[in-house]
């Protein structure tokens, strides 16, 4: 089965095909650095590295990048209000570089606590300032910007296609959130740099051809974008909310300076929410990884509640949910250490035992691969993550097959690689009681027989190992002897 994935832009299930053979370009949105990310921010993270993972799994190489929003980022979507670093700077009475470092801190350790993978690449908008003042003369030279009293603004009406994303018309996109205009042309229309306010020191701000003043929010991805990946790259993703206006606003610069597509996938995740509304940082229901720990839940549990949920559905946020999916993830753990003290067994007992070499040279490392059982299992498991990363699917596969007890140590850690709920840092050895020499030596005795075919010899010594207080336990992959 091919990787499908579900692309926003066309708003349908697509075979993926990377640019280049066996290499893909990944770029994620990520965090304005103001404030602590949510736990909603997070479940956009979560869904990215599951995308990353299936991709590594699928033998891919990965380029991985993701932007730190660190200035331009208004507290209003039509181009008004305050920058947010300025804003969280007064809060917090630190300085917006101080504040920008702390939170980025902050959601690298929240990234770590849910095993989400680090990229490749860390680009913070504030070291990329002269690309991006470079992007924006290009599409000045084109005629794509106009100058206004406080900045410098896109005209989308030079595009026959903006919107094409969101796939509303200009009049429905973000009409209400744009009503007072100012000076701009069109309400769509958007700001590429905002001049510093007369009279006022801006903490972050730089020297441009335009005037004095720092970049507006969506040129710093495009210009990051196609720095480390080239245009087009493979995938593009982010949350949600980033599709009437973020990313629809990033596709129309890049698109207009380059003139050819900035990604070929878009992959969004939908939102969690509280109380049937969407959770943000501007309102009540705003919650941190830290205040989750700070409740004893494992953040991993988190993770494993994501995951029971596809990324393209809403998702109902409780606490009562969390604690209910972090009492899933313990027992799943236990089943895994079954798993892993019946998988020491067997190596012992194989280890132990004196064996035939078949005709066929097979050697010892054959008792331990799947079953075809397992195959089926693997093969479904695979199936289930390249449907459009059908994670619920996938973890229903794990749950079947450790109660079925029809999967190996080895398959449920390399499912791990892609669920990355930190499985073989949590499964646990149970110490087994010492065998005896004397009934160590007669479950010897009986796999030489049974190895030779010699039943009757075979049966023999299982009877007295039964009369001893001890059974003799086969499985495909070995033979254990265990106290009755």
């Amino acid at each position: 089965m091919s990787l499908l994935l579900y692309n926003t832009l066309s708003r349908k299930i697509e075979e993926f095909k990377p640019i280049k053979k066996n290499k893909v370009g990944m770029y994620c949105c990520g965090p304005t650095v103001y404030n602590y990310a949510h736990i909603g921010n997070l479940r956009t993270y979560i869904f990215e590295d599951i995308l990353k993972r299936v991709l590594k799994y699928d033998n891919f190489k990965v380029k991985h990048v993701i932007n730190i929003t660190d200035v331009g980022h208004l507290t209003s979507d039509a181009d008004e209000g305050e920058d947010k670093m300025e804003k969280g700077a007064r809060r917090e009475g630190k300085s917006a570089w101080e504040i920008a470092d702390f939170f980025i801190k902050a959601f690298r350790q929240d990234i770590a606590d849910l095993n989400i993978e680090e990229p490749d690449i860390w680009c913070r908008a504030t070291d990329h300032i002269k690309e991006q003042i470079k992007l924006i003369k290009k599409l000045e030279k084109k005629g794509f910007v106009y100058k206004t009293a406080d900045g410098i603004y896109f005209d989308t009406s030079k595009l026959s296609d903006y919107g094409k994303l969101s796939r509303l018309n200009k009049d429905e996109l973000m009409v209400g959130a744009r009503v007072e205009i100012g000076g701009k042309k069109n309400p769509t229309d958007f700001a590429l740099w905002k001049f510093s306010p007369v009279l006022q020191k801006r903490q972050m701000e730089w020297k441009s051809p335009w005037g004095i003043g720092f970049p507006g929010w969506h040129i710093e991805c495009s210009a990051m974008s196609i720095k480390y990946l080239g245009q087009p790259f493979d995938i593009h993703c982010g949350g949600i909310d980033h599709i009437p206006v973020h990313h629809t606003n990033e596709i129309a610069q890049s698109e207009a300076a380059e003139e050819k597509p900035l990604a070929n996938f878009w992959l969004h995740g939908e939102f969690l929410l509280t109380d049937k509304e969407k959770m943000a940082k501007s309102g009540e229901n705003f919650l941190t990884l830290q205040t989750l720990k700070q409740k004893n839940i494992n953040p991993i549990a988190y993770r494993y509640f994501v995951l029971q949920t596809h990324y393209r559905k809403q998702l109902n946020f409780s606490l009562e949910a969390l604690e209910a999916a972090q009492s899933g993830l313990r027992h799943l753990y236990h089943l895994s250490s079954g798993i892993q003290n019946k998988h020491a067994l067997l190596f012992n007992s194989v280890l132990s035992f004196p064996r035939k070499r078949e005709s066929n040279n097979t050697d010892i490392d054959s008792r331990f691969r799947g079953n075809d059982k397992e195959e089926t299992i693997e093969k479904n498991f695979y199936d289930a993550i390249n449907n459009d990363l059908d994670t619920p699917a996938a973890l229903a596969l794990v749950w079947t097959a450790l109660k079925d007890k029809t999967i190996s140590l080895r398959t449920l850690l390399k499912f791990d690689e892609v669920l990355g709920l930190k499985i073989k840092e949590n499964i646990s050895e149970k110490k087994e009681e010492t065998i005896p020499a004397e009934i160590q030596k007669l479950a010897d005795e009986r796999n030489s027989a049974r190895a030779e075919k010699n039943w009757a010899k075979s049966d023999e010594y299982r009877k007295k190992l039964e009369d001893a207080g001890y059974k003799i336990e086969d499985d495909p992959r070995g033979s254990r002897v265990v106290k009755i």
